[in-house]
């Protein structure tokens, strides 16, 4: 450690200092905390009105601004101190003189920190170098920060602490902020599309007492006054699709789903997804529409359909590629019909590869695991890959040809899946029987494996029109489009382990 890094400091020291402040500003009647004060312009919205002007044309008429934002850098220079504030949409610098404010009133704002927010009223100039600033005429502090923004370490490097600390990340990180900004960017540009093709958005119930919609293991309450156990959702499925038994057409819901399994860079136990239903269309008409949707999503963000994801150009000008299943294992995963097709040979194949076997583990399971390793990596550039084996679909309609396999695709990209889509099972004596060996399979010990849901059979029993489903993760989408690497550079808050305790 340096001399100057010694000589710093502490943390600790700092608050104490800060609170020192703060003890002398309320001695002098000085609110820390006032909410008398209203702004009249966002920052953005001065520097755009006024870009154009030189020096001499700002000095007339001398319009009057008011601004809020919090200090981000404070330089001063005895009677004279040069700020930049900042609120949510830019930064401008802000010119306080101790002859404008008069001595009391400097002497107060002299306490004011970096990271400390205020409200500051007065008229533009430029500096001998031509930046715009605000000259104060009046500046009050409106909220005062007792801690330190991290720059005073050197930035917020650590990435736990960016994620658990989102508030400081933010404020510190324009990257952080402008995913959190493309973010809500992207949803809106999903409500739209869809709204535009005629779909409706709904809401379904986050808490069910049978969970349904997704092969996952649930999280667990319990609801004291029916005294009864209730499940997070892990999908929204089942009721969205009792709504096109109801007579609805066309819906979608962009929901928060739960699902009680491993954290990594592609999951986080809660995640956003949008799914939407569409009567009287096959898999087919939602291969089409997801290309369509995806590449409005890239126009409208990007202006193009090119765009770059770790260090990779990816393409998503329609069509893109389509492959069944079985053809992705052969012409992507590089095995023959026999290493794939016959449960000893899929077998031995998946635990040469590393993964666990169970015993009695149906072949389609098997053919999943070495899709996982040896071809979902491989796919960057869009692929929709189709007619999934039965045994891993339990809520897809079988092929009208070949009852092994589904009229169901997933599409991926950048080497990870992206949606889930299928042709919907409307047979309700079909749907019960695939029901059943879900509960069999969830008997045997398959934590993840679907519940019986009588009244979603009961509901398909009036019958629900021909459809297709789809779901598309929503953050990874948003992974896509902003270049992250990690789930959790996209959500706001990622579950994380609770801070140890302080000694």
């Amino acid at each position: 450690m340096n001399k100057q890094k010694q000589n710093e400091p502490s943390e600790s020291q700092i608050i104490q200092h800060r609170r020192q402040k703060a003890r002398l500003l309320t001695e002098n009647q000085v609110p820390l905390f006032p909410n008398s004060f209203r702004k009249k312009f966002d920052i953005s919205y001065i520097i755009a009105e006024n870009s154009e002007l030189s020096a001499k044309e700002l000095e007339n008429p001398g319009k009057i601004y008011s601004a809020a934002g919090r200090i981000m850098a404070l330089r001063s220079f005895g009677k004279v101190t040069f700020i930049q504030i900042q609120d949510h949409t830019d930064r401008i610098q802000v010119f306080v003189q101790r002859d404008i404010l008069g001595q009391d009133n400097y002497q107060i704002f002299k306490k004011f920190d970096i990271g400390d927010i205020v409200g500051v009223e007065g008229d533009l100039f430029r500096t001998k170098t031509g930046e715009l600033t605000i000259n104060a005429g009046k500046i009050t502090l409106l909220s005062k920060s007792m801690r330190p923004l991290p720059e005073k370490y050197h930035g917020l490097k650590d990435v736990e602490t960016r994620y658990r600390q989102r508030y400081i990340d933010l404020l510190v990180n324009p990257r952080a902020k402008e995913i959190f900004v493309a973010r809500t960017m992207i949803v809106k540009h999903l409500r739209d599309f869809l709204d535009h093709q005629g779909f409706m958005e709904v809401e379904t119930p986050m808490m069910q007492s049978i969970p349904g919609g997704a092969t996952a293991r649930p999280f667990q309450t319990h609801h004291n006054a029916l005294d009864m156990k209730l499940y997070l959702r892990i999908a929204p499925e089942l009721y969205l699709k009792r709504l096109l038994v109801g007579g609805f057409e066309k819906v979608y819901e962009i929901n928060r789903n739960f699902r009680n399994e491993g954290i990594s860079t592609q999951h986080n136990p809660e995640f956003t997804m949008l799914e939407f239903y569409w009567a009287y269309v096959d898999f087919n008409e939602l291969m089409s529409l997801t290309e369509e949707m995806l590449s409005a999503l890239a126009l409208k963000m990007f202006d193009s359909t090119r765009i770059i994801y770790q260090q990779n150009t990816i393409d998503l000008t329609p069509p893109w590629t389509r492959l069944s299943f079985y053809q992705s294992l052969e012409t992507i995963g590089g095995l023959k019909k026999e290493d794939y097709q016959n449960p000893e040979n899929a077998g031995l194949l998946v635990k040469k590869l590393g993964e666990n076997v169970q015993t009695g583990e149906k072949l389609g399971k098997m053919q999943a695991k070495l899709f996982d390793i040896l071809v979902e990596p491989k796919l960057i550039q869009p692929h929709f890959i189709y007619h999934y084996p039965t045994d891993i679909s339990p809520l897809s309609r079988k092929n009208d040809d070949d009852p092994t396999i589904t009229d169901r695709f997933e599409l991926f990209i950048a080497g990870r899946e992206m949606a889930n889509a299928f042709s919907e099972l409307n047979d309700p004596w079909d749907q019960k029987e695939r029901f059943e060996d879900q509960t069999r399979e969830k008997d045997a010990g398959d934590d993840e494996a679907h519940f019986m849901d009588e009244d979603y059979l009961r509901a398909l029993e009036y019958g629900m029109p021909p459809a297709g489903g789809e779901g598309i993760g929503v953050d990874r989408l948003v992974m896509l489009f902003t270049d992250s690497a990690s789930i959790r550079e996209v959500i706001l808050f990622p579950l994380l382990r609770p801070e140890a305790a302080s000694s």
